[in-house]
């Protein structure tokens, strides 16, 4: 804990460089902005609220997930379908108005050398807005509202899992993970490619289960769930660990104790539980420096498309947290210099990280005056 070292990342293939004397350094560098604390609940202007037009200047005419209910601003007669958005009371996805992926791209041109080569790229970028609210994030949310959440993730993994071999569901939260829209919302990218971190990973939990006869993650998450000392939460289903290879500061990985490759493939009890011990995680991120807490996640799980029909028994579903805060609200983690030239770094232990969440109250800081 005092002393630096290198820990190995199984599931990246590369090592990360533990420095965590360096976090008593003092800090003279940029200072952050906090999230704004005054979000209004409903803004005619912001492009994500029911009722709104779209950031490029349309209408949204999204589709609401599961459970969602839809009416309009107006009584009916005095509206066409397209003068307004749905005003959604659950989750509501509709596509992204400027995607990253588009499901017509040509194809590139022939390369005329080895070092110069491209392939084609297509799929469909989606929206999803987690609730009506521009002012409620996940953590405050209800258990039935997030349990929806999960539920149109799902549904979204099945339906353009059908097509595509790789599905991103991700959330930016905050400005300081490039955020621009503070109404809660994530993003879902299905690409006709394997992008790099799902080719590592395949990679990886393949031969550890070539090797060694038992899924990577799922042995994994039995030694955590074991040793404890990184061990931040848990519930029957499920488990949140600072990882023991941990870059960000205050990264966590939430993996299920049973052997599940896809968000799908989960019993209806197991997203109940899953939706039970993200809040309690998210909760912890928030009391941390008591601020709407920045992070980029995103979950991982056996390719689809034309794997579905393949043998993907290595793969284990779980979900990537990476926030960017340091030592306080304001102090985030620089990934650069050394980082960006030679390897991860990383300014104090992940047993460290984790004692510091486990011991954190599961009472919301807004809440506790309730």
């Amino acid at each position: 804990s005092e002393h630096q070292h290198i820990r190995y990342n199984p599931l990246r293939d590369d090592w990360v460089l533990v420095s965590a004397h360096r976090v008593k350094r003092p800090w003279q560098g940029q200072l952050e902005k906090p999230p704004p604390e005054d979000v209004p609940r409903w803004d005619p202007k912001n492009p994500l609220c029911p009722g709104a037009t779209r950031a490029n200047g349309e209408v949204s005419l999204g589709t609401p997930g599961p459970g969602s209910l839809c009416r309009p601003l107006l009584p009916s007669s005095h509206l066409s379908p397209r003068q307004v958005n749905p005003q959604y009371e659950g989750t509501f996805v509709f596509p992204n108005d400027f995607p990253a992926l588009q499901p017509d791209a040509p194809e590139p041109d022939d390369s005329d050398h080895p070092l110069f080569r491209a392939a084609p790229a297509r799929g469909v970028c989606k929206v999803m807005c987690f609730h009506p609210w521009s002012d409620l994030t996940l953590p405050l949310m209800s258990l039935p509202e997030i349990r929806a959440v999960i539920d149109a993730w799902a549904e979204l993994a099945t339906d353009l899992g059908a097509s595509y071999p790789w599905v991103q569901i991700f959330e930016n939260k905050g400005a300081m993970m490039g955020c621009s829209n503070p109404h809660p919302h994530c993003q879902v990218w299905a690409s006709s490619f394997l992008p790099n971190e799902a080719c590592l990973e395949d990679r990886t939990q393949r031969q550890h289960l070539s090797q060694h006869g038992v899924p990577m993650l799922l042995e994994y998450a039995e030694q955590e769930a074991r040793r404890k000392e990184r061990l931040v939460i848990e519930n029957a289903d499920w488990l949140v660990v600072v990882p023991y290879w941990a870059t960000w500061p205050y990264q966590t990985l939430l993996l299920p104790r049973r052997h599940v490759c896809r968000l799908q493939d989960l019993s209806s009890s197991e997203r109940d539980s899953l939706a039970s011990i993200m809040q309690r995680l998210l909760i912890k991120y928030d009391n941390l420096f008591e601020v709407s807490f920045p992070y980029s996640m995103g979950w991982h799980g056996a390719p689809t498309g034309p794997y579905l029909e393949e043998d993907c028994k290595h793969w284990q579903l779980h979900a990537h947290y990476y926030p960017p805060l340091l030592r306080s609200a304001t102090v985030r983690k620089f990934m650069v210099g050394y980082e960006m030239l030679a390897q991860a770094q990383r300014d104090l232990t992940p047993e460290q990280a984790a004692e510091r969440l486990r011991s954190l109250p599961e009472v919301h800081y807004k809440k506790r005056a309730e």
